[in-house]
């Protein structure tokens, strides 16, 4: 399931081909025929992403709520432009040094491109016709011929402008809202850093988690206490944090809820940058490399259960927890 950095991705490439146009909206699968005939023709004026949710909003009070759930996925296709304030073959215009070393931002750094495709939609570069997905895993395919291009496979709903077009395949969601609709939505999720980093939202959300006593490795996951946390970022924060999954949330001092805040927002802010989710700070030169075509060089724990621990030695355990599959280490975890 995509986590929160990809769906923010998407808002910001909604923001840089979409608003501020009237895009047609049609439903080749038919299934959402009726809500886009609602939209079709409106100008698009807002895109914004809370936690694992998107929201595009039309003139006349109409937004379009999108879930990607575990299959979803959005393909681009056309001239497609790239948002700003995310990555260009390794360069992030106008942003400053992320993680420990700048990695991140190095404008002279040639990218690899990961061999399970999990790579910057950006690394398109400057607009062209090309065919890009976005999902779990950003991924650019072909060079698109003709424009538009015959929908492929059961769209769901496709915005279509003089130069873009965008398919919806396979969500959980798909809907049209009102304003005070949206509202409802997004008034039962925790608060999303990638929106507001303040001492205010930091303060819902360790108020929040510190009333529950169900474990912190539950918590995290929990879209009303916190948005955009998925299963690799819950793992990865856990270890960074040295907290034992099964610890109870409300036995936790709050300096550890606000630190667990804080390291939410640092690799949020990386993962919408970059494009990957990169959990091991401090990667120079050709251990950087080997991050972003390697995924287990980028993170601590995450399916890299039965090997030792990078820190201790001690085997990643792998379990069943909440429904969902825990990775964590209990050398460094305990």
């Amino acid at each position: 399931m995509p986590e929160g950095h990809s769906v923010h991705r998407i808002a910001r490439q909604f923001h840089a081909n979409f608003v501020g146009t009237a895009p047609s909206v049609t439903s080749p699968q038919g299934r959402f025929a009726q809500g886009a005939a609602i939209l079709d023709g409106h100008e698009m004026t807002d895109a914004r992403a809370v936690g694992k949710q998107m929201f595009l909003e039309f003139e006349g009070d109409h937004w379009l709520r999108v879930h990607l759930g575990i299959y979803g996925a959005w393909d681009f296709a056309g001239e497609v432009r790239v948002d700003p304030s995310i990555q260009i073959h390794g360069h992030t215009p106008g942003h400053s040094k992320l993680g420990q070393t700048g990695e991140y931002s190095r404008p002279d750094r040639a990218r690899p491109v990961d061999r399970d495709g999990e790579d910057s939609v950006t690394s398109i570069g400057a607009p062209r016709r090309a065919r890009v997905r976005m999902a779990e895993h950003d991924r650019e395919t072909e060079e698109v011929g003709s424009f538009p291009p015959d929908p492929v496979g059961q769209v769901r709903v496709r915005l279509l402008n003089e130069t873009v077009c965008a398919d919806l395949r396979g969500p959980t969601a798909c809907e049209v809202l009102t304003p005070a609709e949206v509202d409802a939505v997004v008034q039962r999720l925790g608060p999303d850093p990638a929106n507001a980093n303040t001492p205010a939202e930091r303060e819902r959300f360790v108020s929040r988690a510190h009333k529950k006593k169900t474990p912190i490795g539950l918590v995290l996951m929990d879209q009303s206490v916190i948005a955009g946390i998925g299963n690799v970022y819950r793992a990865e924060m856990l270890f960074r944090a040295e907290l034992d999954p099964h610890t109870p949330a409300n036995t936790l001092d709050r300096t550890v809820l606000e630190a667990l805040w804080d390291d939410w927002a640092h690799l949020l802010d990386i993962g919408i940058t970059v494009g990957q989710m990169i959990t091991i700070d401090g990667l120079e030169g050709e251990a950087y490399a080997r991050a972003l075509s390697e995924r287990d060089e980028r993170h601590w724990v995450y399916k890299m259960e039965g090997t030792p621990c990078k820190r201790c030695g001690t085997n990643i355990q792998l379990e069943e927890f909440g429904a969902r599959k825990l990775y964590w280490c209990p050398g460094c975890q305990l």
